[in-house]
């Protein structure tokens, strides 16, 4: 498959059709979005509803998590030979159904399965709406076009999360997941109208894709970077609930100003993000990873000053979509033949992330350092990020040079 299979921009009215498709696309980022993180903003609700505790509750986030890393490869290796606006309707479609499958839950069972399920089609989703949105511009416009795909997570987590957990406090925790499986189908209708035909690429296969990709050093070094580098963000956000009230001095009311700051972050950082990869996707990681360094000791120096850590929160998620994005590019860039798996390994690695910066945190609180300190968990883990970054730059080095040779 080439390019022009993909690109709109060669016929009359591209702009319109593009900006519509690219629209359907961001659509599925916002289900997603406000799905995945819903969850935690309802968590005393669910408990109730099926008689756990709180904690037990928390147990089904996990449950999404670990279908998102089991999702990606599963879903992406067998994904690699078929038409592509077809599974993004066939994985939309499976994520309406789970949610649905999630409101009906009779038992904590049967709504950790739902959630495991739900999380299957995520990061593969996530994968091949950023390889059309790709394909339908020029090349030098492919990082804001993923970003556009990216860009309705980012408005999910400023919109979609607090009207879907308002809902969820108001009419039951139920209603969330109905909600959710709407937003879903409205993309499945969106894509069906919008998204133009896209065959696989020629040749693909999934045993081909494994293959080429495992065995990608490249490939291995980008995906380190996004699940450390990436970890701080998590390792702050998990805690923030604590941070607010009991290192900044502020009521806890305030802590929901503070989850803004987070959205508000991505939605400015993400446009930006597609801006800095058309200048270059792997100094955007650089500057991103050793600004995140810098950002996280500013979280830790601004924190018991009450409001002054709001723009070092706004901070931190703006640069974190900055490092999201150009992770994206850079694995579809490094994957090599193949793309359907690099392009959705990001969100497992991701994932992964989120998973290692809530787990340390929580072991240096656990440890007595307080819950100032999972802003030095985030710088550390940064600098971690930042060190792979350099082991990859001399990796490609030493790869041109026995290439010349």
């Amino acid at each position: 498959m080439t390019q022009t299979d993909l690109r709109t921009h060669d016929v009359p009215g591209r702009s319109v059709h593009t900006a519509w498709a690219l629209l359907a696309l961001a659509m599925g980022g916002f289900a997603i979005g406000t799905t995945e993180f819903v969850t935690m903003g309802v968590l005393p609700q669910i408990a109730d509803g099926i008689d756990v505790s709180v904690p037990t509750a928390g147990h089904v986030v996990s449950a999404y998590a670990v279908g998102v890393v089991v999702g990606v490869p599963l879903l992406s290796i067998f994904a690699a030979h078929l038409p592509r606006k077809g599974l993004l309707l066939g994985f939309m479609g499976a994520y309406a159904l789970f949610n649905v499958l999630s409101a009906l839950a009779p038992s904590y069972g049967v709504l950790m399965v739902a959630r495991f399920l739900d999380g299957l089609p995520h990061g593969a989703y996530f994968g091949i709406a950023s390889l059309v949105a790709a394909g339908l511009v020029s090349p030098e416009r492919r990082g804001r076009a993923v970003a556009s795909v990216m860009f309705g997570l980012s408005v999910a987590n400023l919109v979609g999360v607090p009207v879907a957990t308002w809902l969820g406090q108001n009419l039951g925790w139920r209603a969330t997941y109905l909600a959710a499986a709407g937003l879903a189908l409205l993309t499945v209708a969106l894509v069906a109208v919008f998204v133009p035909r896209v065959p696989a690429r020629e040749g693909a296969s999934g045993r081909s894709e494994a293959r080429s990709f495992f065995s990608n050093t490249q490939v291995w070094l980008t995906m380190a970077v996004g699940a450390i580098g990436s970890g701080g963000l998590f390792a702050v956000y998990s805690y923030i609930g604590k941070i607010v009230p009991d290192v900044a001095g502020l009521s806890e009311q305030a802590v929901p100003m503070f989850v803004l700051a987070f959205g508000l972050g991505m939605v400015v950082g993400t446009p930006i993000a597609g801006e800095l990869a058309r200048w270059s996707v792997f100094k955007s990681l650089v500057v991103g990873s050793v600004a995140g360094v810098l950002t996280m000791v500013l979280v830790w120096i601004a924190a018991p000053h009450g409001w002054w850590l709001w723009p070092a929160i706004f901070l931190v998620t703006a640069l974190s979509s900055v490092l999201t994005i150009n992770l994206q590019m850079r694995l579809m860039d490094v994957a090599g033949d193949a793309v359907t798996l690099g392009a959705a390994m990001n969100h497992a690695a991701l994932n992964i992330a989120n998973a290692l910066g809530a787990w340390l945190g929580g072991v240096v609180i656990a440890a007595g350092y307080g819950y100032r300190s999972t802003a030095l968990v985030g710088a550390l883990l940064a600098l971690v990020g930042l060190v792979f970054l350099g082991i990859s730059a001399l990796v490609a080095l030493r790869q041109r040079s026995a290439s010349r040779g």
